[in-house]
């Protein structure tokens, strides 16, 4: 935990918040070779810009229209698609990242939503999610306590921007999360994060 601020890029973008300060676990996990990339739930896009930057092919996927318009006018060489993941017609097995941010919260049937995640990914592919929970043990309290003391020194030191997507209390905790992502994702990594996240990084066989 207490690492985590020092390991920082000095050199974050203008815009700081608790999803962007992340950002880089999922920028470090693009697998080499990767032709296409996923945005699930990508709202406001920052994330989808940021991975065209390193995969030629990159779709962001959000049911918002209002921040898909918004993104696409800020880069218009990425796919910027409104719908849902759960059942929006995406080609399976079509993408070499399929990353998510703060999204899969929102959704009530883990289990379906990862296997949904998995359904998308290429064989070879990587899975990566940076998600919230709710604290349910002593150890996650020990990490949101780390979480407001790195909120405070980060906040000072960058400001805080204010996406524009929904909010709402996390449905799952984060046991619930490790529960289902080794049920539906085995071997999956898992590791809980201060600033209240955690990330999940699976690489689906290539057979």
């Amino acid at each position: 935990m207490k690492d985590e601020f020092s390991r920082m890029n000095d050199e974050l973008p203008v815009r700081w918040n608790h999803n962007i300060h992340y950002h880089r676990r999922i920028l470090d996990v693009v697998p080499d070779g990767a032709r296409t990339a996923l945005d699930v739930g990508t709202g406001d896009g920052l994330l989808a810009m940021e991975l065209r930057e390193l995969v030629p092919q990159v779709t962001g996927i959000d049911p918002d229209a209002e921040v898909l318009e918004s993104a696409r006018r800020q880069r218009s060489d990425v796919a910027w698609v409104e719908g849902d993941v759960m059942t929006y017609p995406l080609t399976p097995a079509s993408f070499d990242l399929v990353a998510s941010v703060a999204t899969i919260h929102h959704l009530p049937d883990l289990d379906a939503t990862l296997t949904r995640l998995a359904e998308l990914t290429a064989p070879g592919g990587t899975v990566a999610v940076i998600g919230l929970a709710r604290s349910s043990r002593l150890l996650d309290h020990a990490y949101d306590i780390a979480g407001i003391i790195q909120h405070r020194r980060l906040a000072r030191r960058f400001g805080v921007w204010e996406h524009s997507a929904p909010t709402a209390p996390p449905l799952h905790t984060y046991a619930d999360v490790r529960r289902s992502a080794a049920r539906v994702l085995p071997g999956a990594n898992w590791r809980r994060l201060p600033l209240w996240r955690y990330a999940l990084v699976w690489t689906k066989p290539s057979g």
